[in-house]
């Protein structure tokens, strides 16, 4: 690829993303141009997809657009014309693992150097990471962000003939686009955005800066998109924000929010109802009260918390303290008997000290977890807890992730036992990669369920009852 004057291309500026202006998002409808829907015919692409569901969900589009132009899904990245890396920006690990891939996949392009090579996803929204894309990584040709893969066919279309690379990454609010074409990676298993961007800007997070700023799709959309798989056979859906509580708050016309499209996607015949993520700042009584009442949404919630301590809160900007947080959640289990609730966990952020992590514990104690992501904090350059003075030892912090593990742990399994004798309803996946005999699938509670049974049973909902209860699983035999 020729390089071209750096003035050209589109670079993400995180002062620019960190601004969030009142005016109305654009709705567009995407629409695959007759002069992009043969380019791809005879030609093969890889996705390599990390980070979190929403990630999963950019992936399936693009793999949807790829194939609309022509392309066909290969194994084999020796052969494949295009290679597209959708990144997570969450974790400094998760950002050298990548780095580490484009240094891999370089020698693909030497052997065949029509070899189309993309950078997509949140690690393409900061400036330091195009920067060094375009100072160190020249044999990548592609590099767009979060906000405009509808657009993957020009890109495609300018490398591919024009031979020149392409770097065009918005630091704006980002529209919405309905009519995306999907390849969904599931059979009877569905992601479905319903609102994109968060607001919280929480000090440790680079997600408001990447994602852009809270907008929801409209209600239309969504229900017609749920009852569209429906009609397809798909039994689960896990509906995805960045803070799902927030859906709707956006909305200038109607007042219509989280609870009220519960409410809605339980009448469309879908069996089963998920979502995520969940911020505590925006859970009110009307999703609560939507769960209680809906009985295609199941009895699960992640809520994180990151830390118990009101200091290291009001340092991450989290807008609660352990007590609002302990009675939302109190709150959240008195409208929902035996609902199963999960979190996520920082320990070492910058200024925690072993009071602040005791409050932690305390917290996990309170709350009975049945379960946790549990981090040591990383720190994220563009962020303002990036220039927070840390002091806390590594080894200290890893130290009190293996006390907070053990107590997680310890939940897991308390959360599981409380199923022995039960008879559960779980979603049959497919077979355990230990014994083909053994089917595993997931609970309305979101635990992993594993009994014997024959394949017949994959993609469907089985009573099976509960014999052993493990740490990580359970086992059962089916009815």
């Amino acid at each position: 690829m020729n390089n071209i004057d750096l003035d050209k291309y589109f670079k993400p500026d995180l002062n620019k993303a960190r601004k969030r202006s009142k005016k109305e998002i654009e709705e567009l409808k995407f629409q695959l141009s007759d002069a992009h829907s043969k380019i791809g015919i005879n030609k093969t692409y890889q996705i390599h997809t990390y980070g979190c569901q929403g990630n999963e969900a950019d992936s399936e589009t693009m793999a949807g657009i790829l194939e609309l132009m022509g392309f066909t899904h290969t194994d084999s990245e020796e052969n494949s014309d295009v290679i597209i890396i959708n990144t997570c920006a969450i974790r400094e690990n998760a950002e050298n693992r990548i780095w580490g891939e484009l240094g891999r996949l370089k020698a693909y392009k030497k052997q065949n150097p029509n070899l189309i090579l993309g950078l997509a996803g949140c690690m393409s929204q900061e400036e330091n990471v195009v920067d060094r894309v375009l100072k160190k990584y020249q044999h990548v040709d592609i590099v767009f962000g979060t906000h405009n893969i509808y657009k993957l066919p020009e890109y495609i279309e300018t490398a591919m003939f024009a031979k020149e690379r392409v770097i065009e990454v918005y630091s704006q609010e980002g529209e919405i686009v309905e009519n995306l074409p999907k390849v969904r990676n599931h059979q009877f298993k569905a992601w479905v955005n319903i609102m994109f961007g968060c607001d919280e800007f929480c000090t440790y997070c680079i997600v408001p800066y990447t994602r852009g700023k809270e907008r929801s799709r409209s209600k239309e959309e969504v229900i017609a998109e749920v009852k569209d798989l429906v009609k397809q056979g798909y039994k689960e859906v896990t509906l995805l924000g960045q803070n799902v509580n927030a859906y709707g708050k956006d909305f200038k016309d109607q007042n219509y929010t989280f609870g009220d499209l519960l409410r809605d996607l339980d009448q469309t015949g879908i069996a089963r109802i998920r979502f995520t993520t969940s911020h505590p700042h925006d859970l009110d009584l009307k999703t609560m009260e939507a769960m209680r009442d809906s009985s295609h949404v199941m009895p699960y919630f992640h809520l994180p918390v990151q830390s118990g301590a009101n200091p290291v809160l009001k340092k991450m900007n989290r807008h609660y303290t352990k007590e609002s947080y302990l009675n939302v959640l109190n709150e959240l289990k008195k409208h929902v008997p035996g609902i199963s609730v999960t979190t996520d966990i920082i320990v070492g952020f910058p200024g925690e000290t072993e009071a602040d992590f005791l409050e932690t514990m305390d917290l996990v104690e309170k709350a009975d977890f049945e379960g946790a992501f549990t981090f040591v904090f990383s720190k994220r350059e563009g962020t303002p807890a990036a220039t927070f003075e840390d002091l806390t030892p590594e080894e200290t912090k890893k130290e009190r992730l293996y006390i907070l593990n053990d107590r997680i742990n310890a939940g897991y399994l308390k959360g599981n036992q409380r199923f022995l004798g039960e008879t559960v309803k779980v979603l049959v996946d497919g077979v355990s990669k230990y014994d083909e005999s053994v089917l595993a699938g997931y609970s309305e509670h979101n635990k992993l369920v594993n009994f014997k049974g024959d394949k017949s049973l994959i993609g469907q909902i089985v009573d099976v009852k509960i014999t052993q209860a493990k740490t990580w699983f359970l086992m059962g035999e089916s009815l």
